[in-house]
């Protein structure tokens, strides 16, 4: 059978979906050692709560775990509460702290790793640098209280509050001291969320790697590592190279993770990133290969899923969310494509089509027919004949 998918300039195109999924040479459940992994995990929405784009998120409990489980069933760690899962595009600090406390427990009872986001999205309007303070304070509590380790995440109330570098080292410096195990930090550049523009103090990324690193020096013993989302891979290198023994480095560069995953003579990153919330089950495969010491075959299953990670995280990069739900419900981790606060009206039907014949071509569907069915039935919605 095949599809007719949509071009974006109108016209229609031809497509023969595959009808095997890709089959995994290692078994799902031999744990990983080369790499620290985690996937950054979507959150479900419920399709059936009375909901608009401004009331609180209604999320399906059941699939949103669900979807944990599987990314845990393969080995990865998972990163909770993230941009990921909308924190900050319809996701609030109530909604994100039962996320938190639900996913810590399913993870003890799996064995599952877990970080999770510590922000400061309480926050509604103009705040101080005490205010900025407290919030985070808040949440590294209730993330600590759980048992997860704990992610710093980038702040937008500090970046509309500071004034200078001085103001972040003034906020990060006793979030350090108080944390009772080693926390990640998180730097998210301006194209995954614009508010965060000129974060670490600086809008020159020499003079904020500077403050970065900084911060890091005077407390090794309290940074497990620093998440970087910059999209320049030599400007993660360049850090990497610049941490002090034990910090590790987590890629969240979705352009360019497999080079930066496989690292070289010098050193290589961990990861902690988006993409591998539709990439689970391979992206696992792959870094069994290297703990395998086989880093081409690394190369080879990662490499071409490149091309899908650049669609889905195309400008406007924040809205790469939409691509990623998509995947999970074409792949049947969930029954619908909904999103919290109607994101899913945020990609195209080019787009989305693009999306799908990509994953399609890599073989991330372990049911090609269901998906197959799946984007059918959004075509005809659509109006597009088949």
């Amino acid at each position: 059978m095949t599809l007719l998918l949509p071009n974006p300039d109108g016209t229609l195109r031809t497509y023969e979906p595959r009808t095997a999924p890709r089959p995994l040479s290692f078994p799902a459940d031999v744990r990983l050692t080369s790499r620290t992994v985690f996937a950054a995990a979507h959150v479900v929405a419920d399709p059936y709560a009375d909901t608009t784009p401004d009331s609180s998120a209604a999320v399906d409990w059941d699939a949103t775990l669900a979807f944990r489980h599987h990314l845990w069933s393969h080995g990865l760690g998972v990163a909770e509460a993230m941009d990921t899962a909308q924190r900050g595009m319809g996701l609030d600090w109530a909604i994100a702290a039962e996320l938190i406390r639900r996913s810590a427990a399913e993870a003890k009872a799996a064995g599952g790793a877990i970080a999770c986001g510590v922000g400061t999205d309480q926050l509604t309007g103009p705040a101080s640098l005490a205010d900025v303070r407290r919030a985070y304070e808040e949440q590294l509590a209730l993330v600590e209280s759980t048992g997860a380790q704990a992610i710093l995440m980038a702040s937008r109330a500090l970046a509309a509050t500071a004034s200078s570098p001085d103001d972040y080292v003034a906020v990060y410096t006793p979030l350090l001291r108080q944390a009772s195990e080693p926390v990640i930090l998180h730097w998210l550049g301006p194209m995954f969320d614009p508010a965060l523009e000129g974060y670490w103090g600086s809008s020159d990324l020499d003079a904020a790697t500077e403050t970065l690193l900084d911060v890091i020096a005077a407390h090794p013993d309290k940074v497990d590592g620093i998440k970087i989302s910059l999209l320049d891979p030599g400007r993660e290198i360049a850090l990497r190279h610049q941490l002090p023994q034990g910090v590790r480095c987590y890629t969240g560069d979705d352009f360019h993770y497999p080079r930066l995953i496989a690292g070289d003579e010098a050193g290589f990153s961990h990861a902690l990133l988006g993409i591998f919330d539709p990439l689970g089950p391979l992206a696992a495969q792959a870094v069994r290969a290297l703990d395998a010491g086989d880093a081409g075959t690394f190369r080879e299953l990662l490499d071409p899923t490149v091309v899908l990670s650049r669609h889905l995280f195309q400008p406007p990069t924040r809205f790469y969310k939409t691509g990623v739900v998509f995947i999970a419900w074409l792949a049947g981790h969930q029954s619908h494509f909904t999103m919290v606060g109607g994101l899913q009206s945020a990609r195209s039907l080019p787009h989305l089509a693009r999306a799908y014949e990509l994953a399609d071509w890599l073989g991330l569907f372990a049911d090609p027919a269901l998906a197959e069915s799946r984007m059918k039935s959004l075509l005809t919605v659509f109006g597009v004949p088949q």
